[in-house]
């Protein structure tokens, strides 16, 4: 690692905000006291560390509960760098000194390109997307296939939606095991499936060899029809991740919901992470509206810098266009305009997702069939090590990176509300309809038996026929393939909301 030699932080404090249809940003600073620096200096191999540090001192929700990331934490210049270099472990000096305890979704890479690129949907992957569940009375652990991502490896193989699996090369999976052999380094693994017998998982003959290969796309919006039940015209959305860029394809599936007559809506979130916020505002709009007066959610950040932030750069609201971010057109949003939506979230929903059921409550009636969602109720930025740039990633400076840290940080930075002022949902949101998706008949996504989806067509149906909905094995999710990394359950924060910049100065 190369030696450099530190300054203490050097301050005026920028923020910065765009409009959702311009991404010039209109910037304003405000001188901020600068601390007394001292003037030696130390030479130290704590780039990385010094690059934690300052950004979480500024940005990180709970800097004020973090006692090393106290602004009067070091009296001099030569005390923060013994400090860094006395923590020698970057990792460890993040997760054992730096981090809440409570925080659980706060994560990082020593390669920033991986979060770039997970953020907007690309990844290395076989395509299998997946729950894991607990065989009853053991530790073994089962998974069971939820979909199939298109043009994946998976999606040429003999493998579909409610196949099940018990082992991976051989080996039996269980709760010691299961993260080493299906998220390892192994690109290539085999399956070892299983079938329903007498109720219970019992191991089969099959095998299904899946490789994982680089930079993957997954079309986020995976199923969008309409069904006729009755006199309603049911327009039926399943979206499996807010990703900037796909709110142009969002607006024209609602166009033909409304070229059809769609009058009720069941959009269904149960394997949706989250992701972009201004994309959950985008698509909060498209089934409620276009009022830009009404407010869709509010930022809160840390007291040092929720000071500087008046309402106008906290306050997120619904919005009538598209946008321009990421190839979008800025096209008139074709809103539905609904006064209540079906909504289908289970346990791996999280984050933008409750986003959405929570910022739409105020508004309009919200029904959530499924299971309690995960509980996110904060938001979070890539940082990388840019210090002219106050750390914040921006595509346009990655020349302005340093060569010697490509570490990528993502600490909550937020909590976010609704109009209503509610955001007390870190135990998950509690569905009005519990149903659990059921391991031996998970059906067809999109098709008016799926489970789930019956049970909203019922819903909206009324209390005609009543379909018996028993479930013989529920999916008691352990783990999944998008819940095992917490960088996958996050509510990004973009150039939509304002964000603190920090110039760092380094004396040479």
């Amino acid at each position: 690692m190369k030696k450099f030699f530190l300054s203490l932080l050097c301050l005026g404090l920028i923020t910065m905000s765009c409009s959702n249809d311009d991404n010039d940003p209109v910037v304003e600073e405000e001188e901020i006291e600068n601390p007394e620096e001292e003037e030696e200096t130390v030479e130290v191999d704590i780039e990385v560390q010094n690059f934690f540090w300052q950004t979480l001192n500024l940005y990180y929700f709970w800097q004020g509960d973090v006692p090393d990331l106290a602004d009067d934490r070091f009296d001099t210049q030569t005390a923060y760098e013994e400090y860094l270099a006395e923590n020698d472990d970057p990792v460890a000096l993040l997760e054992n000194k730096l981090l809440f305890s409570e925080d659980r979704f706060t994560f990082y890479s020593d390669d920033y390109t991986e979060l770039v690129n997970s953020s907007a949907g690309i990844s290395k992957s076989n395509g299998l997307q997946f729950g894991l569940g607990l065989i009853s009375g053991t530790e073994d652990v089962f998974g069971f296939v939820e979909y199939i991502v298109k043009d994946s490896d998976a999606s040429g193989k003999d493998i579909k939606r409610g196949d099940l699996f018990i082992g991976v090369d051989g080996q039996t999976l269980n709760l010691d095991n299961y993260i080493e052999l299906l998220f390892g380094n192994n690109d290539t693994y085999t399956l070892n499936m299983a079938d329903i017998v007498d109720g219970g998982i019992s191991p089969s003959d099959k095998k299904v060899t899946l490789t994982k290969t680089e930079g993957l796309i997954e079309n986020p919006i995976h199923v969008n029809t309409v069904i006729t039940s009755g006199d309603k015209k049911i327009g039926y959305l399943m979206y499996n991740q807010f990703v900037s860029g796909s709110e142009d394809n969002l607006n024209s599936v609602f166009a033909d919901f409304i070229a059809q007559g769609v009058n009720e809506l069941v959009l269904d979130l149960r394997y949706n992470p989250g992701g972009r916020g201004s994309t959950a505002a985008v698509l909060a709009s498209l089934i409620k509206g276009t009022n830009t007066n009404d407010l869709l959610f509010k930022t809160i950040y840390n007291a040092k810098l929720q000071a500087e932030f008046d309402s106008s750069l906290t306050d997120n609201y619904f919005v009538s266009t598209t946008g321009t971010a990421d190839g979008n057109s800025g096209a008139a949003l074709n809103t539905l305009n609904l006064n209540k939506v079906y909504i289908i979230a289970t346990e791996a929903s999280a984050s933008a997702s409750e986003l959405v059921m929570v910022g739409l409550e105020p508004y309009i009636d919200v029904v959530h069939i499924g299971g309690t969602t995960v509980g996110k109720n904060q938001g979070s930025v890539l940082f990388v090590d840019d210090p002219e740039g106050g750390n914040v990633y921006d595509p346009e400076r990655v020349d302005n990176i340093n060569p010697n840290v490509q570490w990528g940080l993502q600490p909550i930075i937020s909590r976010v509300e609704n109009s209503a002022g509610f955001s007390d949902y870190v135990d998950g949101l509690i569905p009005d309809i519990e149903l659990s998706e059921d391991v031996t008949n998970l059906g067809v996504l999109g098709d008016a038996n799926e489970p789930l989806l019956a049970r909203a067509i019922q819903e909206i149906n009324g209390n005609g026929a009543r379909r018996n909905f028993d479930v013989i094995l529920p999916a008691n999710v352990v783990s999944s393939s998008k819940l095992y990394n917490p960088r996958n359950t996050t509510l990004l924060l973009n150039n939509s909301v304002p964000v603190a910049k920090i110039p760092v100065s380094e004396k040479k």
